[in-house]
């Protein structure tokens, strides 16, 4: 028996990685935002990357739910809202 993830074709398996792979390019850009909000030495640019942090933190956030969303639809029995 195998679960609706495993197989390659199943449009579920795909948006969910589609989503995780948009988590991970989140998340990255997020590192490099706060490594110039730390150690940027000109105060626009560590205003800037603070402002581009807090941009990514919201939008990170939002991919999270869709991720969650996306797993619990996953589940058998999961009600569609």
């Amino acid at each position: 028996m195998t679960d609706g993830y495993q197989d390659a074709d199943d449009p579920g398996r795909r948006e969910l990685m589609a989503l995780h792979a948009e988590r991970a390019d989140l998340e990255q850009r997020l590192a490099l935002a706060e490594q110039q909000r730390l150690y940027l030495a000109d105060p626009a640019a560590v205003a800037a990357a603070q402002a581009e942090e807090a941009t990514l933190l919201a939008a990170l956030d939002r991919i999270m739910t869709r991720i969650r969303a996306a797993e619990y639809r996953s589940q058998p029995g999961a009600r569609s809202w």
